[in-house]
């Protein structure tokens, strides 16, 4: 009974909480059509505070940033859109907008004919998506094996068996996708730059040689840290270490 309680209350306090948010997601939306972005922010922020995420959210914080001129956190914002829905038209045209009011132009490395078409195979769902895939094609397998087990004719066995082979085969390949996506996933770790101005070292210290400067509004992909830098990579391959504290993390919901 008490279990059920608390249960009931969970729910109930869920409940009251989304209709809060959806009160101040509205207020948040009036007052930045009123012009008034920074209460729309204040009350955007406090939703996520509730730990409320989504990918309009975040799209319509960017969009108060960017009318203020603070192109950083405009971007980081339309970043973490894009990272909750990817193939949004809009934040990908607004995240371009405030992209090249940036400094730094990094070049994507190119990528061959036969990766670019890899990728878009493998990226074309995420590995949660690829792992269902796979258990699918293996209840189809056994259920087709049993068909196979059970079928009189010879026609019919052969058909259940070439389709179990291939059910099999597509479970195998779809759980490779789904590792490869995870291990991508898992190694993308894209992060904002938030200071005006940083150099980028050889090292993780201050005695190192300078490689290059990045300014605010750069996106990085962190690769390693020790102790208060982190080493990044960059669009066009160069590597280096800057100050962990310049940067923000966007998958850090």
């Amino acid at each position: 009974m008490l279990k059920k309680l608390i249960l009931l209350l969970g729910l109930l306090m869920g409940f009251i909480s989304s209709a809060q948010n959806d009160v101040l997601f509205d207020e948040a939306t009036e007052a930045y059509n009123n012009g008034n972005y920074e209460k729309a922010i204040d009350l955007y922020n406090s939703i996520l505070e509730s730990n409320e995420h989504s990918a309009a959210l975040y799209y319509n914080l960017g969009n108060a940033y960017y009318k203020l001129n603070e192109i950083p956190e405009s971007i980081y914002f339309y970043e973490k859109s894009l990272l909750l829905n990817p193939d949004d038209p809009e934040v990908k045209t607004n995240l371009g907008y405030a992209q090249n009011m940036t400094l730094d132009a990094i070049e994507t490395l190119p990528k061959t004919g036969f990766s670019r078409i890899y990728k878009s195979i493998t990226s074309s769902l995420t590995f949660d998506e690829w792992a269902y895939a796979s258990v699918l094609c293996m209840l189809l397998f056994v259920i087709l094996y049993i068909a196979f087990y059970y079928f009189q004719y010879s026609t019919k066995k052969r058909l259940a068996f070439i389709s179990s082979i291939i059910a099999l085969f597509l479970c195998v390949v779809f759980i490779v996708f789904a590792s490869i996506e995870m291990s991508s996933f898992t190694s993308d770790n894209p992060a904002i730059i938030f200071a005006d101005e940083v150099t980028v070292s050889s090292e993780p210290n201050e005695a190192s040689d300078e490689i290059f400067v990045l300014h605010s509004g750069t996106k990085v992909n962190v690769v390693d840290s020790l102790n208060n830098y982190t080493k990044i990579r960059l669009a066009d391959g160069k590597t280096g270490w800057m100050p962990v504290n310049q940067l923000k993390l966007l998958k850090d919901f």
